[in-house]
Protein backbone atom coordinates (compact mmCIF):
# COMPACT_ATOMS: atom_id res chain seq x y z
CA UNK A 1 0.00 0.00 0.00
CA UNK A 2 3.10 2.47 0.93
CA UNK A 3 4.29 1.98 -2.28
CA UNK A 4 1.58 2.69 -4.39
CA UNK A 5 1.00 5.68 -2.37
CA UNK A 6 4.42 6.96 -2.77
CA UNK A 7 5.06 5.80 -6.45
CA UNK A 8 4.26 8.82 -8.41
CA UNK A 9 3.70 11.53 -5.64
CA UNK A 10 7.16 14.03 -5.12
CA UNK A 11 8.22 15.36 -1.53
CA UNK A 12 6.30 18.29 -0.58
CA UNK A 13 7.53 21.66 -2.92
CA UNK A 14 9.71 19.78 -5.51
CA UNK A 15 8.41 19.84 -9.07
CA UNK A 16 9.33 18.54 -12.48
CA UNK A 17 10.49 19.92 -15.28
CA UNK A 18 8.89 18.82 -18.80
CA UNK A 19 10.35 19.13 -21.84
CA UNK A 20 8.35 22.21 -23.32
CA UNK A 21 9.17 24.21 -19.54
CA UNK A 22 12.35 23.23 -19.90
CA UNK A 23 13.06 24.57 -22.97
CA UNK A 24 11.82 27.85 -21.63
CA UNK A 25 13.90 27.99 -18.98
CA UNK A 26 17.30 26.65 -21.07
CA UNK A 27 16.38 30.00 -23.66
CA UNK A 28 15.89 32.24 -20.87
CA UNK A 29 18.90 30.91 -19.12
CA UNK A 30 20.91 31.77 -21.99
CA UNK A 31 19.88 35.16 -22.90
CA UNK A 32 20.86 35.67 -18.63
CA UNK A 33 23.88 34.80 -18.78
CA UNK A 34 25.28 35.93 -21.92
CA UNK A 35 24.38 39.41 -20.70
CA UNK A 36 26.09 38.93 -17.63
CA UNK A 37 29.04 37.29 -19.05
CA UNK A 38 29.37 40.66 -21.68
CA UNK A 39 29.75 43.08 -18.20
CA UNK A 40 32.85 40.62 -17.21
CA UNK A 41 31.83 38.62 -15.04
CA UNK A 42 33.25 34.93 -14.19
CA UNK A 43 30.58 32.35 -13.56
CA UNK A 44 31.39 29.65 -11.06
CA UNK A 45 29.41 26.86 -8.95
CA UNK A 46 29.37 25.94 -5.18
CA UNK A 47 28.03 22.47 -3.64
CA UNK A 48 24.60 21.85 -3.41
CA UNK A 49 25.60 21.05 0.42
CA UNK A 50 27.17 22.70 2.62
CA UNK A 51 27.90 23.40 6.39
CA UNK A 52 25.30 23.73 9.05
CA UNK A 53 27.49 26.02 11.22
CA UNK A 54 29.18 27.98 7.91
CA UNK A 55 26.90 28.34 5.24
CA UNK A 56 23.82 27.57 7.15
CA UNK A 57 24.13 30.34 9.67
CA UNK A 58 24.98 32.87 7.44
CA UNK A 59 22.35 32.62 4.86
CA UNK A 60 19.69 34.55 6.91
CA UNK A 61 16.72 32.16 5.69
CA UNK A 62 14.63 31.03 8.51
CA UNK A 63 15.92 27.91 10.56
CA UNK A 64 12.68 26.12 9.70
CA UNK A 65 13.16 26.34 5.80
CA UNK A 66 16.50 24.67 5.96
CA UNK A 67 16.94 21.29 4.59
CA UNK A 68 19.21 19.19 7.10
CA UNK A 69 20.85 16.04 6.95
CA UNK A 70 23.93 14.14 8.79
CA UNK A 71 27.16 13.14 6.91
CA UNK A 72 29.12 10.06 8.65
CA UNK A 73 31.02 11.72 10.52
CA UNK A 74 27.77 13.75 12.52
CA UNK A 75 28.38 16.94 10.97
CA UNK A 76 25.14 18.82 9.85
CA UNK A 77 24.77 19.90 6.24
CA UNK A 78 22.12 21.72 4.73
CA UNK A 79 20.84 21.81 1.03
CA UNK A 80 22.22 25.48 -0.11
CA UNK A 81 19.35 27.93 0.76
CA UNK A 82 20.74 30.91 -1.24
CA UNK A 83 23.51 31.58 -3.17
CA UNK A 84 24.74 34.65 -1.47
CA UNK A 85 26.39 33.02 1.68
CA UNK A 86 28.25 30.03 -0.43
CA UNK A 87 29.84 32.78 -2.71
CA UNK A 88 31.10 34.50 0.02
CA UNK A 89 32.67 31.72 1.76
CA UNK A 90 34.46 31.11 -1.27
CA UNK A 91 35.79 34.30 -2.10
CA UNK A 92 36.54 34.87 1.26
CA UNK A 93 38.45 31.54 1.61
CA UNK A 94 40.41 31.34 -1.81
CA UNK A 95 39.23 34.23 -4.56
CA UNK A 96 39.30 37.15 -2.39
CA UNK A 97 43.20 37.69 -1.70
CA UNK A 98 44.59 41.27 -3.06
CA UNK A 99 41.82 43.20 -1.67
CA UNK A 100 40.60 44.33 -5.59
CA UNK A 101 37.28 43.75 -6.81
CA UNK A 102 35.71 40.32 -7.96
CA UNK A 103 32.74 39.72 -10.27
CA UNK A 104 31.37 36.73 -9.84
CA UNK A 105 28.16 35.12 -11.72
CA UNK A 106 25.97 31.77 -10.78
CA UNK A 107 23.05 30.12 -11.84
CA UNK A 108 22.10 27.95 -9.66
CA UNK A 109 19.26 25.64 -7.60
CA UNK A 110 18.27 26.59 -4.36
CA UNK A 111 16.64 24.43 -1.47
CA UNK A 112 13.93 26.02 1.14
CA UNK A 113 11.60 23.76 3.06
CA UNK A 114 7.93 24.61 2.64
CA UNK A 115 4.84 24.40 4.66
CA UNK A 116 2.27 22.19 3.61
CA UNK A 117 0.01 25.17 3.27
CA UNK A 118 2.28 27.23 1.72
CA UNK A 119 2.20 25.83 -2.17
CA UNK A 120 5.51 27.67 -3.03
CA UNK A 121 8.46 25.42 -4.44
CA UNK A 122 11.34 23.96 -2.40
CA UNK A 123 13.56 23.89 -5.03
CA UNK A 124 13.78 26.55 -8.13
CA UNK A 125 16.41 27.93 -10.03
CA UNK A 126 17.72 31.37 -9.28
CA UNK A 127 20.83 33.51 -11.91
CA UNK A 128 22.39 36.43 -10.22
CA UNK A 129 25.92 38.20 -9.84
CA UNK A 130 28.00 39.10 -6.56
CA UNK A 131 30.25 42.10 -6.65
CA UNK A 132 32.53 41.45 -4.00
CA UNK A 133 35.67 44.43 -2.47
CA UNK A 134 33.94 47.03 -3.91
CA UNK A 135 32.31 49.66 -1.73
CA UNK A 136 31.29 52.44 -3.97
CA UNK A 137 27.84 53.51 -4.75
CA UNK A 138 29.17 52.86 -8.92
CA UNK A 139 28.84 48.85 -7.96
CA UNK A 140 25.42 49.11 -6.66
CA UNK A 141 24.61 50.97 -9.44
CA UNK A 142 26.47 48.28 -12.03
CA UNK A 143 24.93 45.79 -10.66
CA UNK A 144 20.98 46.63 -10.85
CA UNK A 145 22.04 47.83 -14.41
CA UNK A 146 23.67 44.20 -15.38
CA UNK A 147 20.36 42.97 -13.60
CA UNK A 148 17.93 45.59 -16.00
CA UNK A 149 20.19 44.66 -19.07
CA UNK A 150 20.05 40.83 -18.38
CA UNK A 151 15.88 41.13 -17.53
CA UNK A 152 15.13 43.09 -20.98
CA UNK A 153 17.69 39.96 -22.82
CA UNK A 154 14.88 37.50 -22.14
CA UNK A 155 12.58 40.01 -23.57
CA UNK A 156 10.97 41.26 -20.46
CA UNK A 157 9.67 44.57 -21.17
CA UNK A 158 7.03 45.66 -17.98
CA UNK A 159 9.27 45.85 -15.12
CA UNK A 160 10.05 47.86 -12.50
CA UNK A 161 12.88 47.91 -9.44
CA UNK A 162 12.38 49.08 -6.24
CA UNK A 163 15.08 51.10 -4.82
CA UNK A 164 15.24 51.32 -1.46
CA UNK A 165 17.85 51.74 1.40
CA UNK A 166 17.71 49.66 4.59
CA UNK A 167 19.89 52.27 6.55
CA UNK A 168 17.17 54.81 6.24
CA UNK A 169 14.65 52.51 7.60
CA UNK A 170 16.67 51.70 10.50
CA UNK A 171 17.78 54.88 11.29
CA UNK A 172 14.06 55.80 11.27
CA UNK A 173 12.99 53.57 13.19
CA UNK A 174 15.55 53.87 16.29
CA UNK A 175 15.04 57.10 16.36
CA UNK A 176 11.56 57.02 16.98
CA UNK A 177 10.80 53.86 18.36
CA UNK A 178 13.88 54.29 21.18
CA UNK A 179 14.93 49.84 20.35
CA UNK A 180 15.37 47.19 18.32
CA UNK A 181 12.72 44.71 19.68
CA UNK A 182 9.85 47.81 18.42
CA UNK A 183 11.82 48.16 14.87
CA UNK A 184 11.57 44.67 13.90
CA UNK A 185 7.80 44.58 14.76
CA UNK A 186 7.54 47.40 12.04
CA UNK A 187 10.09 45.60 9.62
CA UNK A 188 7.82 42.85 9.42
CA UNK A 189 4.62 44.64 8.07
CA UNK A 190 6.78 46.26 5.50
CA UNK A 191 8.57 43.37 4.14
CA UNK A 192 4.99 41.62 4.34
CA UNK A 193 3.69 44.64 2.89
CA UNK A 194 0.75 44.80 4.90
CA UNK A 195 0.68 48.55 4.92
CA UNK A 196 -2.74 48.27 6.55
CA UNK A 197 -0.77 46.73 9.74
CA UNK A 198 1.77 48.62 9.96
CA UNK A 199 -1.03 51.79 10.26
CA UNK A 200 -2.90 50.14 12.59
CA UNK A 201 0.05 49.03 14.96
CA UNK A 202 1.52 52.41 14.63
CA UNK A 203 -1.91 54.27 15.91
CA UNK A 204 -1.67 51.96 18.64
CA UNK A 205 2.14 52.95 20.01
CA UNK A 206 2.56 54.75 22.68
CA UNK A 207 4.02 57.94 20.63
CA UNK A 208 3.23 61.43 20.30
CA UNK A 209 1.05 62.63 17.33
CA UNK A 210 3.81 64.23 15.46
CA UNK A 211 5.95 60.48 15.76
CA UNK A 212 3.32 58.73 14.53
CA UNK A 213 2.67 60.93 11.62
CA UNK A 214 6.13 60.46 10.57
CA UNK A 215 6.14 56.80 10.50
CA UNK A 216 3.13 57.41 8.41
CA UNK A 217 4.68 59.19 6.57
CA UNK A 218 7.08 56.71 5.48
CA UNK A 219 4.60 54.75 3.48
CA UNK A 220 4.41 57.71 0.72
CA UNK A 221 8.02 57.81 -0.25
CA UNK A 222 8.16 56.29 -2.89
CA UNK A 223 8.59 57.52 -6.69
CA UNK A 224 10.49 60.68 -8.13
CA UNK A 225 13.14 63.14 -6.72
CA UNK A 226 10.84 65.00 -4.31
CA UNK A 227 11.22 61.41 -2.42
CA UNK A 228 14.56 62.24 -1.99
CA UNK A 229 13.66 65.60 -0.40
CA UNK A 230 11.06 64.57 1.50
CA UNK A 231 12.39 61.48 2.88
CA UNK A 232 15.69 63.81 3.93
CA UNK A 233 13.28 65.95 6.31
CA UNK A 234 11.86 62.98 8.02
CA UNK A 235 14.96 61.40 9.29
CA UNK A 236 16.83 63.43 11.49
CA UNK A 237 20.01 61.18 12.36
CA UNK A 238 22.91 61.35 10.36
CA UNK A 239 22.94 57.63 9.57
CA UNK A 240 19.42 57.99 8.30
CA UNK A 241 20.95 61.26 5.77
CA UNK A 242 23.96 59.49 4.93
CA UNK A 243 21.97 56.85 3.14
CA UNK A 244 19.68 59.46 1.38
CA UNK A 245 22.86 60.82 -0.10
CA UNK A 246 23.66 57.13 -1.46
CA UNK A 247 20.42 56.83 -2.37
CA UNK A 248 20.83 60.43 -4.64
CA UNK A 249 24.24 59.21 -5.70
CA UNK A 250 23.22 55.88 -7.13
CA UNK A 251 20.23 57.95 -9.18
CA UNK A 252 22.67 59.84 -11.04
CA UNK A 253 24.80 56.91 -11.59
CA UNK A 254 21.61 55.21 -12.91
CA UNK A 255 20.76 57.55 -15.09
CA UNK A 256 23.80 57.77 -16.89
CA UNK A 257 23.51 53.91 -17.47
CA UNK A 258 19.92 54.42 -19.17
CA UNK A 259 17.97 52.43 -16.80
CA UNK A 260 16.47 55.26 -14.47
CA UNK A 261 13.10 54.81 -16.45
CA UNK A 262 12.81 51.42 -15.27
CA UNK A 263 13.50 52.25 -11.44
CA UNK A 264 11.48 54.35 -9.03
CA UNK A 265 12.52 54.72 -4.98
CA UNK A 266 10.52 53.06 -2.21
CA UNK A 267 11.90 54.36 0.93
CA UNK A 268 9.55 52.02 2.97
CA UNK A 269 11.66 48.68 1.58
CA UNK A 270 12.89 46.12 3.45
CA UNK A 271 14.56 42.51 3.13
CA UNK A 272 13.92 39.36 5.25
CA UNK A 273 17.64 38.97 4.25
CA UNK A 274 19.36 40.14 7.83
CA UNK A 275 22.83 40.71 5.93
CA UNK A 276 22.10 43.32 3.87
CA UNK A 277 23.45 46.60 5.35
CA UNK A 278 22.83 49.49 2.59
CA UNK A 279 20.86 49.83 -0.22
CA UNK A 280 18.39 47.08 -1.99
CA UNK A 281 16.02 46.26 -4.22
CA UNK A 282 13.74 44.59 -5.59
CA UNK A 283 12.10 43.42 -9.30
CA UNK A 284 8.07 43.43 -10.01
CA UNK A 285 6.56 42.83 -13.41
CA UNK A 286 3.25 42.25 -14.32
CA UNK A 287 1.15 39.56 -13.44
CA UNK A 288 3.39 37.77 -10.78
CA UNK A 289 2.45 38.79 -7.04
CA UNK A 290 5.87 38.30 -5.69
CA UNK A 291 9.30 39.93 -6.81
CA UNK A 292 10.76 38.28 -9.28
CA UNK A 293 14.56 39.40 -8.43
CA UNK A 294 16.18 40.89 -5.53
CA UNK A 295 19.54 42.24 -4.25
CA UNK A 296 21.43 44.91 -2.25
CA UNK A 297 24.50 45.33 -0.13
CA UNK A 298 25.93 42.83 2.29
CA UNK A 299 29.36 45.00 3.53
CA UNK A 300 28.98 42.33 6.31
CA UNK A 301 28.34 39.12 5.75
CA UNK A 302 32.51 37.70 4.55
CA UNK A 303 33.42 39.09 7.57
CA UNK A 304 31.40 35.44 9.20
CA UNK A 305 33.93 33.61 7.40
CA UNK A 306 36.96 35.84 8.67
CA UNK A 307 37.63 37.90 5.73
CA UNK A 308 35.80 41.70 5.81
CA UNK A 309 35.38 42.98 2.47
CA UNK A 310 32.61 45.02 0.95
CA UNK A 311 29.47 43.26 -1.77
CA UNK A 312 26.73 43.62 -3.34
CA UNK A 313 24.94 41.66 -6.21
CA UNK A 314 21.21 40.53 -7.19
CA UNK A 315 19.28 36.88 -8.00
CA UNK A 316 16.89 36.60 -9.87
CA UNK A 317 13.64 33.33 -9.84
CA UNK A 318 14.33 31.98 -13.05
CA UNK A 319 10.55 30.49 -12.39
CA UNK A 320 8.80 33.93 -11.62
CA UNK A 321 10.84 35.43 -14.32
CA UNK A 322 9.51 32.70 -16.92
CA UNK A 323 5.80 33.74 -15.48
CA UNK A 324 6.04 37.14 -15.56
CA UNK A 325 7.09 35.87 -19.97
CA UNK A 326 4.23 34.91 -20.06
CA UNK A 327 5.40 31.73 -21.98
CA UNK A 328 3.24 28.82 -22.12
CA UNK A 329 5.51 26.66 -24.53
CA UNK A 330 8.58 26.72 -26.48
CA UNK A 331 8.88 26.98 -30.17
CA UNK A 332 8.65 23.76 -31.95
CA UNK A 333 12.29 23.56 -33.03
CA UNK A 334 13.40 19.64 -33.81
CA UNK A 335 12.33 17.68 -37.16
CA UNK A 336 12.05 14.14 -37.86
CA UNK A 337 13.02 11.19 -40.35
CA UNK A 338 10.56 8.33 -40.27
CA UNK A 339 12.53 5.87 -42.18
CA UNK A 340 12.36 2.35 -42.94
CA UNK A 341 15.24 -0.52 -42.90
CA UNK A 342 15.87 -0.41 -46.65
CA UNK A 343 16.38 3.44 -46.51
CA UNK A 344 18.28 3.41 -42.95
CA UNK A 345 21.65 4.46 -44.42
CA UNK A 346 20.00 7.22 -46.67
CA UNK A 347 18.46 8.65 -43.30
CA UNK A 348 21.24 8.61 -41.55
CA UNK A 349 23.16 10.69 -43.80
CA UNK A 350 20.59 13.36 -44.24
CA UNK A 351 20.11 13.22 -40.31
CA UNK A 352 23.97 13.72 -40.22
CA UNK A 353 23.74 16.64 -42.84
CA UNK A 354 21.07 18.34 -41.34
CA UNK A 355 22.77 18.19 -37.44
CA UNK A 356 26.28 19.90 -39.19
CA UNK A 357 23.82 22.35 -40.05
CA UNK A 358 22.68 23.01 -36.51
CA UNK A 359 19.50 21.65 -36.54
CA UNK A 360 17.85 19.32 -34.18
CA UNK A 361 16.80 15.98 -35.38
CA UNK A 362 15.05 12.90 -34.51
CA UNK A 363 15.71 9.93 -36.43
CA UNK A 364 12.73 6.77 -36.35
CA UNK A 365 12.31 4.12 -37.38
CA UNK A 366 9.09 3.54 -38.80
CA UNK A 367 8.65 0.00 -36.82
CA UNK A 368 8.91 1.91 -33.93
CA UNK A 369 5.70 4.35 -33.92
CA UNK A 370 2.89 3.08 -33.02
CA UNK A 371 0.17 6.06 -34.04
CA UNK A 372 1.65 7.86 -36.37
CA UNK A 373 -0.73 10.58 -36.92
CA UNK A 374 0.44 11.53 -33.05
CA UNK A 375 3.66 10.96 -33.76
CA UNK A 376 3.85 13.45 -36.34
CA UNK A 377 2.45 16.10 -34.63
CA UNK A 378 5.35 16.36 -32.05
CA UNK A 379 7.54 17.84 -35.02
CA UNK A 380 7.93 20.29 -38.01
CA UNK A 381 8.81 19.25 -40.60
CA UNK A 382 8.22 15.86 -40.35
CA UNK A 383 10.54 13.88 -43.40
CA UNK A 384 9.32 10.40 -44.70
CA UNK A 385 12.21 8.25 -46.48
CA UNK A 386 9.99 5.01 -46.71
CA UNK A 387 10.35 1.79 -49.09
CA UNK A 388 12.36 2.13 -52.35
CA UNK A 389 10.41 5.44 -53.30
CA UNK A 390 12.00 9.20 -53.10
CA UNK A 391 11.75 11.30 -50.05
CA UNK A 392 8.45 12.80 -48.51
CA UNK A 393 7.35 15.47 -46.69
Amino acid sequence: MTKKLFMFEKPLGMRDTLPFLYEIKKRVRQAMVREIETWGYELIETPTLEYYETVGAASAIDDHQLFKLLDQQGHTLVLRPDMTAPIARLAASRLYQDGNPLRLAYNANVFRAQQREGGRPAEFEQIGVECIGDGTVAADAEVISVMIAALKQTGLRNFTVAIGHIGYVNALFLEILGNEERASVLRRFLYEKNYVGYREHVKSLPLSSIDQKRLLQLLHLRGNDKTMEDARELVHSEEGKRAVDELCELASALQLYGVDGAVKIDMSLVSHMSYYTGILFEVYAEHVGFPIGNGGRYDELLEKFSRKAPATGFGVRVDRLIEALGESEAEAAIECIVFSQERFAEALELARTKRREGKRVVLQHILGIRDIDAYSKKYQPITYLLGSGGKEE
